[in-house]
């Protein structure tokens, strides 16, 4: 990756594809204000998109729900594209609040929820945060999706051993997701590259039969015995509501890093 002047981070390509195409045109403008944003020209047909997403070596998808004229193809779309690749990033821009459609975009694999009423500004922190391996939901999105894991069948791995399936490199990699940790975090904890964690990531994925990072969150609390040792997640999340107000340690120090995380209750799974 090539590193973008005066921001010290590194180029994010971004495709913007928005309900209509004055839309995407308009959006894709006021993103490119960003210098660490890179922005890639939308297919002008929906159907093009995976190819480009491919040709273009694009990091992040930034996507309507409606698409084509088309209620929640946006949703479709997202799926072929995860079908083709299922390391891609995607935001999801949302015109509704409602819960079954927040679960949609969940379950079709997005890794960001945005709102319409959201500023810009908001939008470019919410793409940088999924690129950097986090979830963007505010706590009642997030909410959604935890009380639909709660009343689902217990996610739980393909083998009766749980959590020892995995290798000690994927365990350490468990125990830094739930730390909280994004993938650039923990790519330099393990002295690994970023695509090397995402590799990890599908592996683990596989053998634990879950399907996306919360799932794989939520069995780590509900997995007995499993050994991570925490009993609350750390900070899995960004929240598009903001900083929460607590920067401070058990010293009472403050932080020195400060994180987005959901003033929800998403910290309090247990």
């Amino acid at each position: 990756m090539q590193s973008t002047q005066g921001t010290g981070g590194e180029t994010i390509r971004v495709l913007v594809a928005d309900d209509t195409q004055i839309h995407t045109q308009l959006l894709a403008e006021a993103l490119r204000r960003d210098g660490q944003l890179e922005v890639i020209n939308s297919p002008l047909r929906s159907r093009d998109l995976v190819e480009t997403v491919k040709a273009q070596r694009v990091n992040v998808v930034l996507l309507s729900s409606n698409l084509d004229e088309e209620p929640l193809r946006g949703f479709q779309l997202l799926r072929e594209l995860r079908a083709s690749d299922p390391g891609i990033l995607a935001v999801m821009l949302l015109d509704s609040s409602k819960r079954e459609t927040i679960l949609q975009a969940f379950r079709a694999g997005a890794r960001g929820i945005f709102s319409r009423h959201d500023s810009v500004e908001t939008l470019s922190k919410c793409i940088r945060s999924v690129y950097e391996g986090q979830i963007w939901a505010n706590s009642q999105q997030m909410s959604f999706a935890v009380e639909e894991l709660a009343t689902s069948p217990v996610v739980r791995a393909v083998d009766s051993n749980g959590l020892s399936l995995l290798s000690k490199r994927e365990m350490d990699v468990v125990r830094s997701l739930a730390e909280g940790l994004t993938n650039r975090e923990i790519a330099e904890r393990l002295g690994l590259s970023q695509h090397t964690i995402k590799n990890y990531l599908f592996r683990i994925y596989d053998k634990l039969g879950v399907s996306s990072r919360l799932e794989l969150l939520f069995m780590t609390l509900t997995q007995s015995g499993a050994p991570l040792g925490v009993t609350a997640l750390g900070k899995p999340c960004a929240s598009s509501d903001g900083y929460s107000k607590d920067r401070q340690s058990n010293t009472g120090k403050s932080a020195k890093e400060p994180r987005l995380q959901p003033t929800g209750t998403v910290n309090n799974l247990n």
